[in-house]
């Protein structure tokens, strides 16, 4: 892979009218907060904010002032949502045209001659390997994407894109309470075939859900905390960090202060005994 990531990557979906939305200026402001903290990869997709944030950001891209080269842009297509658009029923569409009229589109909104990373949001049943393999290709040749990836694809559906096409990375759920990609041969498949891997909600439930893996969690967290002296979400992400994969969290806080923190992520290396108590604790048992 060309492009190369920050050590965490900022997640847009809930800057715009999903959640906090945000002014022009509160994403200038924020978009020049992460750069200035090594935080330079921006995960997009054309269908977030009801297919509205992408251009919201590109306004606060341009009056942010930081130089396109200094960053990466990251975009999804491929979801044809029923917000936003005249679709009586939510579909996939992975045709050529779909494919690179979607890029075109993001190229406009984030105001940007060029996408680091294309990425396809979600597998299709009906995808033609071949047909999206012409429009990378294209993509690629007039200088419009750099890399080409995928998002929630299992290791046999990433053969299959691989057959015609290579993928360089794949977005996936992973986290301290949803660890499967490391145990169903996912994240082995990506260090097989080089391709990095990115972890969407890397903070898992843990925050949002009272459960008994939760409360286990949260237990154990709170002994970690002590001993590291750094917050619980630091230590999640660090241990998500430390898996050979490579992995790459996307996180989407948009608070400064938080974001000033996460640099600081990469200093962390969690106890060998500590990164499988958060596993013990996370399966409620011990490991295998």
């Amino acid at each position: 892979m060309k492009t190369k990531l920050s050590p965490v990557i900022s997640g847009t979906m809930n800057w715009g009218v999903w959640d906090k939305n945000l002014s022009t200026s509160d994403m200038a402001h924020l978009i020049h907060m992460c750069a200035e903290n090594k935080i330079t990869t921006f995960d997009h997709a054309d269908i977030y904010g009801g297919y509205t944030t992408e251009a919201q950001f590109g306004k606060g891209f341009a009056e942010s002032g930081v130089s396109r080269d200094k960053l990466q842009f990251i975009s999804k297509c491929g979801i044809q949502h029923t917000e936003g658009r005249n679709n009586k029923v939510k579909h996939y569409d992975y045709s050529k045209d779909y494919i690179v009229n979607s890029v075109e589109q993001s190229l406009k909104n984030l105001q940007t001659d060029y996408l680091d990373i294309l990425l396809l949001h979600r597998p299709s049943p009906l995808m033609q390997t071949e047909e999206i393999a012409v429009a990378v290709t294209k993509l690629k040749t007039e200088g419009k994407i750099v890399d080409f990836g995928l998002s929630n694809f299992t290791a046999s559906q990433t053969a299959l894109i691989q057959k015609f096409t290579k993928v360089d990375c794949n977005q996936i759920q992973f986290s301290a309470t949803h660890f499967e990609p490391m145990l169903d041969g996912s994240l082995d498949y990506m260090q097989l075939h080089d391709i990095k891997p990115m972890a969407w909600n890397p903070l898992g439930t843990i925050f949002r859900e009272d459960t008994d893996q939760t409360r286990r969690l949260k237990k154990l967290l709170a002994e970690l905390v002590a001993k590291y002296h750094v917050g619980s979400d630091l230590i999640l992400l660090a241990w998500i960090l430390q898996h050979p994969a490579g992995i790459v969290p996307v996180a989407g806080t948009v608070n400064v202060a938080r974001i000033q923190y996460l640099k600081t992520v990469t200093d962390l290396k969690l106890d060998l005994t500590d990164w499988f108590a958060i596993w013990t604790e996370s399966m409620g048992t011990k490991v295998p």
